[in-house]
């Protein structure tokens, strides 16, 4: 069963920085793809960022550069680092899943049709 609780949401000022937390069970933390999806108001759901489990990562253009996208294998946690937030960040922010072949397409829609989320924490950076 694919278990996904995010945690560190809040409201920030513009340049602020925040990191999110996932908690996923161990089967889902040791064999899928972890991301982070969100979801502006009014807007579809988009891929922010991913992990794979052999360590490769992938981030959006919005993203890079500002988003560090990392594990603790100890906790199996996932995190997502977020530096120099914009308001144009704010959204809910979903910790996702998705088979280990969909991660290349984890940006392009694959956890929203084959894959998991949890139930989101809303970031606000105005």
């Amino acid at each position: 069963h694919v278990q996904l609780v995010e945690s560190g949401g809040g409201s920030v000022q513009a340049g602020g920085s925040l990191r999110l937390s996932c908690v996923a069970s161990e089967y889902t933390y040791s064999s899928y793809c972890l991301g982070w999806l969100r979801q502006a108001p009014g807007k579809d759901r988009e891929g922010v960022a991913a992990i794979n489990t052999d360590g490769t990562t992938i981030y959006a253009e919005s993203a890079k550069g500002r988003f560090t996208i990392s594990k603790d294998n100890a906790k199996n946690t996932l995190y997502l680092e977020m530096t120099r937030l914009k308001p144009g960040d704010t959204a809910t922010y979903y910790c996702a899943a998705v088979g280990t072949l969909y991660c290349p397409d984890f940006l392009n829609g694959a956890p929203q049709r084959f894959g998991y989320s949890g139930q989101g924490t809303q970031v606000t950076v105005s």
